[in-house]
C-alpha cells in the first residue's frame, strides 16, 4: 500500500485516480495539490482527498508516491520541484499524453537523485475537464502505457504498473518515441483532423453544422476539448504530428483519386479493406 499518495492537478484524470484510489484504499493518505484552493476544495468536502495544498513543496513532502496530473508542458517544471522536495525513495509519475520530452526531462533533473521517475499516461479521458466530471471508474479496463528507458528503476516501474492495474487499467509498455509515434496517429491526428472537419463543413457551407446529426457530432465530438490542453500537446509532439498528417494526407489523396476516377470496383475494394480493419479493433 501507498503510504501517502500526493496528486499534483486535481482535475479529470487527476480527480478520477484520487476516487478510484479511495474507494480503492490503496493509498494511507491522499493529498492533492493545486494553484487554486477553491477548486481543490470539492474533494476536500466530499472526502476524496485527505488535505490539499497550494504549496507544492509541502505537498510532495511526506509522499512515497507521486502523480503528475498536469499539462504536458507544464511538468517539466514540476519535475524540477519535486525532485527538491520529495523525500528519498519517492516514485514519481505522471498523464502527459507526449513522453520523449517528459522522460527525458526526468532523467536529467533526477540523475544522482534519490527518487525514481516513471512515465505514463493512461489512454482515458473525455472533451471534458475538471474535477466536476472525475469518474471512478475512467481506468477501469482502460489502456496505460507506461514508458520505461534503461535508466528506469525496476522497482519503480513494478510500482507504478501495479498502481495503475489497482485502478482497474491494462498497462503496456513501450519506449518514449515509440510512444510518441503511436498517439500522434491513433490520439493526436484523431483530434486534428476533428478540428478541420468542423471547420471545413463550415467553410464548405456556413449553415451546415445546424443540420449536424449523429454521424457528424460523433465523429467530431473530440474536437470539443480543452484548446489550452491540446495547443501543448499539439506542439510538445509536433514533429510525430507532422509525420502521421502527411501519411493521412497521402491515405485521403487516394481515396480522393479513386472517386474522382469513377473507379467503383476498386473504391469498393478500398472501403471494405478499411471497414474490416475498424471492425477488427477491440
Amino acid at each position: 500500500m501507498i503510504r501517502e499518495l500526493a496528486i499534483v492537478g486535481v482535475g479529470l484524470l487527476g480527480g478520477s485516480v484520487a476516487k478510484a484510489a479511495r474507494a480503492g484504499r490503496l493509498a494511507r493518505r491522499l493529498v492533492g495539490i493545486g494553484r487554486d484552493a477553491g477548486r481543490l476544495r470539492p474533494a476536500l468536502e466530499d472526502g476524496t482527498l485527505d488535505a490539499a495544498t497550494t504549496d507544492l513543496a509541502a505537498g510532495v513532502g511526506g509522499a512515497d508516491f507521486v502523480l503528475l496530473a498536469a499539462p504536458v508542458l507544464a511538468i517539466e517544471g514540476l519535475l524540477e520541484q519535486v525532485g527538491r522536495a520529495a523525500p528519498s525513495g519517492a516514485v514519481v509519475t505522471d498523464v502527459g499524453s507526449t513522453k520523449r520530452i517528459i522522460v527525458r526531462a526526468a532523467e536529467r533533473l533526477f540523475a544522482g537523485r534519490p527518487l525514481a521517475f516513471v512515465g505514463s499516461h493512461p489512454l482515458a479521458g473525455s472533451e471534458q475537464s475538471g474535477y466536476k466530471v472525475a469518474r471512478v471508474d475512467l481506468f477501469q479496463g482502460a489502456t496505460v502505457v507506461v514508458t520505461p528507458t534503461e535508466t528506469t528503476e525496476l522497482t519503480a516501474l513494478k510500482r507504478t504498473t501495479e498502481f495503475w492495474e489497482a485502478l482497474g487499467a491494462r498497462v503496456t509498455s513501450l519506449d518514449p518515441e515509440t510512444h510518441d509515434r503511436t498517439v500522434a496517429a491513433i490520439s493526436h491526428l484523431p483530434h486534428l483532423v476533428a478540428c478541420a472537419l468542423v471547420d471545413g463543413a463550415r467553410r464548405v457551407e456556413p449553415a451546415a453544422l445546424e443540420l449536424a446529426a449523429r454521424g457528424f457530432r460523433d465523429t467530431t465530438r473530440i474536437a470539443a476539448g480543452d484548446p489550452d490542453m491540446w495547443t501543448e500537446i499539439f506542439l510538445a509532439n509536433r514533429d510525430a504530428l507532422s509525420a502521421s498528417v502527411a501519411a493521412f494526407r497521402e491515405a485521403l489523396a487516394d481515396l480522393e483519386r479513386v472517386i474522382a476516377a469513377g473507379a467503383t470496383d476498386e473504391l469498393h475494394a478500398v472501403l471494405d479493406r478499411i471497414k474490416a480493419m475498424r471492425e477488427g479493433l477491440r
